[in-house]
């Protein structure tokens, strides 16, 4: 495949991921936000600080509150990571390797820029909040199902899944980070039923509320809510499952081109290191440095798979 199309792929299901993960940032943010209205605006500067996009939203804005900050993460075109820049870049890289998708994809990439173009033409108003960032969530799943109803299990379905889980990944680190320590309660909160909501948003921002009870039933504590996002790899948004999907992505298209490449040595030592890792050690080491090294081998991951398959070459 050219280095061209594989990078097109990659990085329409990264921007496809991150307009979805963006929607579950902000209604975390507005949820916790009801719960702590003294704190509000803390929490919203939180949310744009999981969004990595604090120096651009500054640059337009002069305080955090939630309007301002819903909408820059929403529609904001000077934001690149907004959900309606972040559709329209996916559908442009759709368009360039329009010849490697279905019909289906295409079309159902094609609809999800319409539909929401459309729904974000006005700022949203607060009564209309959960209802748009649903109708986000939904197209991003209209966009997962025909990739995985209609797509060749080939080098271009691997390259989709690639850029789904590094952008997973890179999500799910952020949220726990960030919020891990603007949720840590004052003594007087510990076990409240007011800790036990803003823990709760944590799990719904990456949809793991139903899973975690599941496993754990009402035991809701940080450090296993930690431990769920960070080392079980039967939830499909923590840290061990997006690696171990990546190295099964990578090691495919190792096989099929016959070639080593350093980008799967790389994923190889991440799972490994992860498959060594306790909850103890994570909290003995330091969750926020445990998250920041994360973070820096996953980004130093998606620059080599960039370079060793020259998706700029």
């Amino acid at each position: 495949m050219l280095g061209k199309t594989a990078g097109g792929l990659f990085w329409m299901f990264r921007y496809l991921e991150r307009s979805e993960n963006t929607a579950r940032l902000i209604e975390a943010g507005f949820r916790i936000a009801l719960t702590r209205p003294d704190a509000a605006k803390d929490e919203w500067a939180s949310v744009v600080e999981t969004a990595g996009v604090r120096t651009a939203f500054l640059e337009r804005h002069d305080d955090f509150d939630g309007a301002s900050v819903i909408d820059f993460l929403l529609r904001d075109k000077a934001n690149s990571s907004s959900v309606l820049s972040a559709i329209e870049t996916a559908r442009n890289n759709a368009r360039l390797v329009r010849t490697a998708l279905t019909r289906e994809v295409w079309e159902a990439v094609n609809e999800s820029w319409m539909v929401l173009k459309e729904a974000l033409r006005r700022p949203v108003r607060e009564a209309d909040l959960p209802g748009i960032l649903g109708l986000i969530r939904r197209q991003s799943a209209l966009v997962r199902g025909a990739l995985h109803g209609t797509m060749l299990r080939n080098d271009i379905f691997d390259f989709a899944r690639i850029g789904t889980f590094l952008e997973r990944a890179d999500n799910t680190a952020r949220i726990l980070d960030v919020k891990y320590y603007v949720l840590l309660p004052s003594i007087s909160q510990i076990g409240s039923s007011l800790d036990n909501v803003q823990w709760e948003t944590i799990l719904r921002s990456v949809a793991g509320q139903r899973s975690y009870r599941w496993l754990n039933g009402t035991d809701i504590t940080p450090r296993g809510i930690a431990e769920f996002l960070v080392l079980d790899g039967r939830m499909p948004r923590s840290l061990a499952f997006c690696v171990s999907k990546l190295s099964g992505n990578l090691s495919y298209l190792k096989k099929q081109y016959g070639h080593d490449y350093a980008c799967v040595e790389l994923v190889e030592k991440l799972g490994a290191e992860l498959s060594e890792t306790s909850i103890e050690g994570v909290f003995e080491t330091g969750l926020h440095e445990f998250l920041t090294d994360f973070l820096r081998d996953n980004a130093a991951l998606g620059a080599q798979i960039e370079q060793d398959f020259r998706f700029y070459g």
